[in-house]
């Protein structure tokens, strides 16, 4: 298949593209960018690249004074040169936070709307933008290519703390963004969403960017290459 680049050496990803062969084609190639760019915010096409493994992601590139249009946006899909991913098994809990796990409760898959907009709230919009979100909530609506954006709560005395959405694609869960509004709550919010997605038969925890934090609780790093394997056999 053809591939088409930017001048700056991005891979343009169109919605014509036979999706799972263009990411054969960045391993093969050894694409060493994150980031691919497209302009297309079609939230089937969107489904389509969460489908094939891309965490996605988006910019605005025109001036902040100009009307939010879709031509202000560009789309990011990101196939990560290293992912994060939990393994169930590896999962690690320091003594210091054990204590805190029964002060808890999870709450899979309620607030999905709440949480999304409070993690804008706390992160800003730089890639979280208006078109990307308004494709996210189309897709959970309509689970768009068998693809389901989800969430998770976390609460305290009836109180929301913590919670993060991300993306369940057959049984891969992708995190996409979190807040926190307790000491520990964040934490205490990754480790019982680990545990319910052991519980419910997923095959492991999609972290997407490596950071401390995701390592300290057993995460490990993973190529392209290994990822798409486990991920692709996640999906079968």
């Amino acid at each position: 298949m053809w591939l088409y680049y930017t001048t700056a050496g991005f891979l343009i990803i169109r919605s014509e593209d036979n999706l799972p062969r263009l990411v054969n084609a960045i391993l093969e190639t050894g694409y060493n960018k994150d980031f691919c760019v497209s302009r297309d915010f079609d939230p089937d096409f969107i489904a389509r690249l969460m489908k094939a493994g891309f965490l996605v992601m988006s910019s605005k590139i025109l001036d902040p004074e100009v009307e939010d249009d879709a031509d202000c946006f560009v789309l990011l899909p990101k196939l990560h040169l290293t992912r994060s991913i939990l393994f169930f098994d590896n999962l690690h809990i320091k003594k210091s936070i054990k204590r805190h796990l029964n002060r808890f409760e999870l709450r899979p898959d309620t607030d999905f709307d709440y949480i999304l907009d409070r993690c804008i709230e706390v992160h800003g919009d730089d890639w979280l933008t208006p078109p990307l979100v308004a494709a996210i909530r189309n897709i959970r609506q309509n689970r768009l290519q068998g693809v389901y954006p989800t969430s998770f709560a976390l609460y305290q005395n009836g109180k929301p703390v913590a919670g993060e959405f991300g993306v369940r694609c057959g049984r891969v869960y992708t995190s996409y963004s979190g807040y926190c509004d307790e000491s520990n709550a964040g934490t205490v919010q990754l480790i019982l969403a680990t545990r319910y997605l052991r519980e419910h038969d997923f095959a492991f925890f999609d972290l997407g960017m490596p950071l401390d934090y995701k390592t300290n609780l057993g995460a490990v790093d993973l190529s392209p290459q290994e990822f798409v394997k486990h991920f692709r056999a996640s999906q079968e």
